[in-house]
């Protein structure tokens, strides 16, 4: 295996804990309506408990989910995760009451959002800049087929046992989660952690080596002389401080935006969303299968430009896309413009995610803070994430419910309201967002005057 081949090897390794992200957040949407009639809960309920209980485990794992990352290392961490993928999926699959699938859900969620901040962190360490953007959107890219995978298990489980069909889509995640934790075993540690955080330089000189950098030594006196810079500054400077606040103020952006594209609501409650379109529920899980698939071509394409044309090209083009396709959701929505028209916009919406925000958003996070923060960076970006995916997944209930939402007979409402957040980001992006293609991860805290 050539060092090319064994960094691929690696970021492909870690970043199969995207695909167990996807695949847990998505096959919720075919699970949704089976347990809704059979335990008969409340909109609020339903959605707080049942659909959201999963997303404020993820915003718990992504808060906390750096502190771990940084103590016991990249690779211990990414080992976990797979355990706790694990228990959710059975404990999920098995549950008897909506409590105790709530809190496997919450267990499988605390997973989803710590392997958001590890995944990325250590596949950008163990990157070369030129491959960085790729090997680190081969996290979103799992996560794509992760959500596609959900969506085809989902389908193909319908009728296989009747009314226990939802507990098979749940509890089938088992199968990769263990496959998972047992490859994560053969991985490095990240050398920049063994020198940030250990000073074990002699194994992180072997590491990089392995990984193929043509000069160990010295990479890793860069690494030592940006260390070195921080400390300078200020040894008990904590992560919020003014040297930081370009880095995390990019970072809270980028985040939020991600979510107030509507992203996760349409990948949750894409099959109500047909449903209310007009398709049957058979027809509907189908054309989930076409979301997932769109999305999944479309993040190939993004992982090809995203290091020719850069980050932040990819971003308005994504803009662009977001503004066009919400807007015409709505429309299809106030004009009862039909299921055929409504799904193709919602395909342009779901290409323009992929080519942009999808391709970038971890990438991103994982650039713009210096090797000592990375984690805590990565986990503060993360967090912001999945706090607004969390609100907007557990209000979606209260507005969209068919017989008591707020907007159930304007849910255009909805989709105007995403359209005019990603003009913001458009104007964000353009005035705002640095490139960082092809730029050492030094070079960039240098840049943002990290120092």
């Amino acid at each position: 295996m050539t060092s090319r081949q064994y960094t691929f090897f690696c970021s492909t390794i870690a970043a199969m804990a995207g695909f167990l992200f996807g695949f847990d957040t998505v096959v919720i949407s075919g699970a949704n309506l089976p347990i809704k009639q059979l335990w008969n809960t409340s909109p609020l309920f339903h959605g707080f408990f049942i659909m959201s209980m999963a997303l404020w485990g993820t915003v718990l794992g992504a808060l906390f989910g750096g502190a771990p990352t940084e103590k016991y290392g990249r690779k211990k961490v990414l080992f976990w995760i797979g355990v706790l993928y694990t228990v959710s999926a059975v404990g999920s699959g098995l549950a008897p009451d909506p409590y105790s699938f709530s809190f496997f859900r919450f267990i499988g969620g605390i997973g989803v959002g710590v392997s958001s901040v590890v995944a990325p962190t250590y596949i950008a360490e163990i990157s070369t800049s030129a491959m960085r953007g790729r090997l680190v959107a081969l996290y979103q890219f799992n996560i794509v087929f992760g959500i596609l995978i959900a969506f085809l298990s989902n389908y193909f489980l319908i009728g296989f046992d009747g009314a226990n069909d939802w507990r098979w889509m749940l509890g089938v995640e088992a199968i990769p989660a263990i496959a998972y934790t047992i490859m994560v075993l053969r991985v490095p540690e990240s050398p920049r952690w063994l020198i940030s955080r250990k000073n074990d330089l002699s194994n992180a000189k072997k590491i990089l080596k392995d990984l193929g950098d043509p000069n160990p030594e010295e990479e890793v006196q860069i690494i030592l002389n940006a260390n070195k810079n921080i400390e300078k500054s200020n040894e008990k400077e904590s992560f919020f401080s003014p040297r930081l606040f370009k880095p995390i103020l990019l970072a809270f952006f980028i985040a939020s935006f991600n979510q107030l594209s509507g992203i996760n609501f349409i990948l949750y409650y894409a099959p109500e969303i047909l449903e209310r379109a007009g398709l049957a529920t058979k027809e509907s899980l189908f054309n989930s299968i076409a979301i997932g698939g769109i999305n999944l071509i479309f993040t190939f394409v993004g992982l090809y430009l995203i290091d020719r044309t850069g980050r932040k090209n990819l971003l308005l083009i994504g803009s662009f896309g977001y503004i066009i396709s919400l807007s015409m959701v709505a429309y299809a929505f106030y004009f009862a413009s039909g299921p055929v028209f409504l799904m193709s916009f919602l395909l342009l919406f779901i290409a323009a995610h992929a080519v942009g925000q999808g391709a970038v958003v971890w990438v991103f996070i994982s650039e713009i803070f210096p090797n000592k923060s990375r984690a805590v960076g990565q986990s503060f970006g993360a967090s912001v994430h999945w706090v607004f995916a969390a609100l907007i997944t557990l209000i979606t209930p209260v507005f969209l419910d068919k017989d008591n939402g707020i907007l159930r007979d304007d849910p255009w409402i909805i989709f105007a309201f995403f359209a005019a957040m990603m003009t913001l980001q458009l104007i964000w992006v353009l005035n705002k967002f640095p490139e960082t293609k092809g730029v050492s991860l030094e070079e960039i805290q240098r840049r943002l005057g990290i120092q």
